[in-house]
């Protein structure tokens, strides 16, 4: 008995793909699907997450729309995969909240969070808002590090935790384990395919947006938003051991490698999230699930914003500009943190999850079989 309408219709839909097959070729969905006869609640929504809606299959498929068939693989796994972003959410009473007004509470809470900043500087010395601040230490003018670090430390935590209870969930309802760190080979090998985004390719041939005809730059875009993402972490990681370790305050010189590393993360985040929204606004409406377009452009100007604050703050960060921008670029961040397992990022997370499961799928199922002992044998025992 499956618990949504659209659990039923994917089932319905890989129960036409395992007898036609046509299409096995084209991404790991296929595969992980043929392993089976018959497929869970579970087993969909790995496969959701597994999808890494390329569209190839959509155009190859002799069953699309408007066959009677209708099979439509990748809007009814777009539909899924956005339902369990709220089905594994933790707390789950926030998820319904983020899916209704994504982009509005996100926005909302960016500049509550600047403009408690800006209060917070206001009452004690208004005039430090406006003044110039240069040299070491000069953002925590602004605002003491100790209550940045409380604010945003609470903030990330808080994130972390909820990313870690969602992956627990989505790992135990696909049928694995609770100890899913013990296979190094099937998790190196989703590192590989998640860092080059191997199945975004529609099966060699690129990723099919608005036409038939493949293209790449939807890929690229996916490649600009996770590496400049993850040059921000570093940068950040980085500017912390500075000030722990070394005892050197932000901001830094324009050479040194936090800048550097922001510099081309938040480049990243701009042109990434850029080419998302474009790719999105030319994608086949037919390959498209509707019901979470507000909470998919959230995500996409959170992320935006956060690189092109970032950015600003760094060119204006030496004039009387700074004060404001680093409350803005703050709070976007806030905000940024505090949406995470509630949206579309939580999407890299069970993607990832998806991606180990079906690199131990394929292992055991290429691994040759064991013997079998000859009837009537028995164990020879153990002469010590």
């Amino acid at each position: 008995m499956y618990a949504t309408d659209t659990q039923q219709e994917a089932d319905r839909i890989m129960t036409i793909c395992n007898a036609c097959r046509y299409c096995e070729g084209l991404c790991a969905v296929f595969p992980a699907m043929e392993m089976r006869r018959a497929f869970t609640p579970g087993d969909l929504n790995y496969f959701a997450n597994l999808c890494h809606a390329c569209g190839a299959c959509y155009y190859d498929c002799q069953f699309s729309p408007p066959h009677e068939f209708s099979v439509d693989v990748p809007q009814t796994l777009a539909k899924l995969r956005g339902e369990t972003y709220q089905a594994y959410a933790w707390p789950r009473a926030f998820a319904g909240v983020f899916a209704r007004n994504g982009l509005a509470i996100s926005l909302i809470a960016a500049l509550s969070v600047a403009v408690f900043i800006l209060g917070f500087v206001a009452a004690n010395d208004p005039s430090v808002v406006f003044a110039t601040q240069t040299g070491a230490g000069a953002f925590y003018r602004l605002m003491p590090h100790n209550w940045m670090v409380a604010i945003f430390g609470a903030a990330f935590i808080y994130a972390i935790v909820a990313l870690v209870m969602g992956f627990r969930n989505f790992w135990r309802d696909i049928g694995e384990p609770s100890h899913p760190l013990d296979d190094g080979g099937s998790i190196w090998q989703a590192v590989k395919d998640a860092a080059s985004l191997r199945y975004l390719d529609g099966g060699g041939m690129g990723c099919m947006n608005d036409s038939p005809r493949p293209k790449d730059g939807r890929r690229h875009a996916h490649h600009a938003t996770f590496y400049g993402f993850m040059l921000c972490f570093a940068s950040t990681c980085i500017a912390t051991l500075y000030h722990y370790f070394l005892g050197r305050e932000a901001p830094y010189p324009w050479y040194d490698l936090p800048v550097v590393l922001g510099t081309l993360g938040g480049i990243g985040l701009v042109v990434g999230p850029i080419g998302l929204y474009i790719a999105k606004r030319r994608r086949d409406p037919a390959m498209v699930d509707h019901t979470k377009t507000g909470m998919d452009v959230a995500f996409i100007a959170m992320l935006f914003l956060t690189g092109l604050t970032g950015l600003l703050l760094l060119l204006l960060r030496a004039t009387p500009a700074m004060g404001i921008l680093l409350a803005v670029h703050l709070g976007v961040v806030f905000s940024l943190f505090v949406t995470m397992p509630y949206g579309k990022f939580v999407h890299g997370i069970y993607r990832f999850a998806a991606l180990v499961r079906y690199a131990k799928e394929r292992r055991a199922h290429e691994a040759p079989p064991k013997a079998a002992a000859p009837a009537g044998a028995r164990p020879v025992a153990n002469p010590g």
